[in-house]
Order: C-alpha cells, then sequence, then structure tokens
C-alpha cells in the first residue's frame, strides 16, 4: 500500500526567500491564509529565467494539500519545469487613500511561492491535476464537459511546485496617518473598497437555443470572485 506522505505544517517556513523584510506587520506566517488567498483566485503568475532573461508568465492553476498545478503548451517554455521559479497571487481590495500621497497605498493579498517544479508525465496525476485546475476555476465543469483526450493530453505540459516555500502578506483597513500632523488638514482620507463579481453567463452564439445553461455555472452569477 502506498504511504501518503505527511501533511505540510500549519506555520509557513521563513527562509532567504521568503523571511518578511519589510512591512513586517502585513506579513503572515499560517498556511491557512495562503490556503485562502490560492483558494480565492484562480489565475497566478509564474515567474521563470529563460536564456538568462527573466519571464513573466500568466497561467490558471490549481492546487492541493501540497502543490500547485500549472499547465500550457508543451511548445512553452517557461513549462519546462527543472529549474527554480516563482509564482506569485495577488488579490487587490480597495485603494487605501490617506491625507498625504505619501501615505497613499493598496489594502491587499498576496502570496509568493519558491521552488523548482517537475513536469509531471505520470498520466494518472496529470489527469487528476488537469482536474483540479478545472475545478479550481468552474467547480463541477470536469463531470460536466469532455475530458481530454490522448492527443491533447500529449500537447499539454503539466507543472507541480511544492507549497512548502512561500511568503505571505495581507494589508486590510484605514490609512496609517490619522493620528499624524496631516490629519489637521481637513482632508477626506479612507478606503475605496474594489470588488468583482461574475456577471450572467454569455452563450456561444452558435449554441442551439434548447441547451440551457448548466446550474453550476448559473449558480456562479452575482457571487464575488476573489
Amino acid at each position: 500500500m502506498k504511504q501518503q506522505p505527511s501533511p505540510l505544517p500549519d506555520t509557513l517556513p521563513q527562509t532567504d526567500l521568503t523571511r518578511h523584510r519589510r512591512l513586517r506587520d502585513q506579513g503572515s506566517l499560517r498556511r491557512a491564509d495562503l490556503d485562502a488567498i490560492l483558494d480565492a483566485g484562480f489565475v497566478c503568475h509564474l515567474g521563470v529565467v529563460v536564456d538568462g532573461r527573466p519571464l513573466v508568465v500568466p497561467t490558471v492553476y490549481g492546487r492541493d494539500e501540497r502543490q500547485l498545478y500549472l499547465h500550457g503548451s508543451v511548445a512553452s517554455r517557461s513549462l519546462e519545469g527543472g529549474t527554480p521559479v516563482c509564482v506569485t497571487v495577488t488579490h487587490v481590495d480597495g485603494l487605501v487613500l490617506a491625507r498625504s500621497v505619501f501615505e497613499h497605498g493598496v489594502n491587499y493579498r498576496s502570496a509568493v511561492i519558491h521552488g523548482i517544479p517537475r513536469q509531471v508525465t505520470d498520466p494518472e496525476e496529470k489527469l487528476a491535476g488537469l482536474r483540479l485546475l478545472t475545478e479550481h476555476a468552474t467547480p463541477g465543469q470536469w463531470s460536466y464537459a469532455r475530458r481530454p483526450n490522448r492527443k491533447e493530453l500529449a500537447a499539454t505540459a503539466l507543472l507541480a511546485l511544492s507549497l512548502e516555500e512561500a511568503s505571505v502578506k495581507i494589508r486590510t483597513g484605514a490609512p496609517d496617518d490619522g493620528d499624524g500632523p496631516d490629519a489637521e488638514l481637513g482632508l477626506w482620507a479612507g478606503v475605496l473598497p474594489l470588488t468583482s463579481a461574475w456577471g450572467a453567463a454569455v452563450p456561444d452564439p452558435r449554441l442551439p437555443p434548447d441547451i440551457a445553461v448548466p446550474e453550476h455555472i448559473a449558480r456562479r452569477e452575482g457571487t464575488r470572485h476573489g
């Protein structure tokens, strides 16, 4: 019987890459915060060095308890694996508008994951990883749509990146200058929130009119993203 890997620790490790050197009060070492940030989005930015030059590529992702899955074309040089990468996920929750321009900021949640990803070649794991990607973006879609065939799987690269080494930062709340000299200026200060929500599904113009929007898609209308 295959032994299950032990779960990752609840506290994120502090390494040379993940240690919070600036704005330490915004840093979090809780793995639960990392999980929440990843679960709230589905697009990340993959940073990798190719031929000595930095390359940052937006792509969708999925995850399990131990690793992040990223996919793309087998022709993509950013998805070759085997070299150090950096993956970032960021959510903007609002603009922090202070009395002084210097004190302006952003309420945000961000995660930065470091590691050396591996190419997923095992057919069973590859299908499982692609299922995680699909279900992460649109729960219920893997069971609804046609699954990839052999040719499509051969054209798809899938990377697995451990979630062991990551850095999390979160900022919430009002401007920081409410008790300073600028509070006497009589200027408005506060937060301008930013939210996004899923709209009504728009059918393909070539879709027959008798095909209704599936329930797992329709029920997302009006729900908040991020």
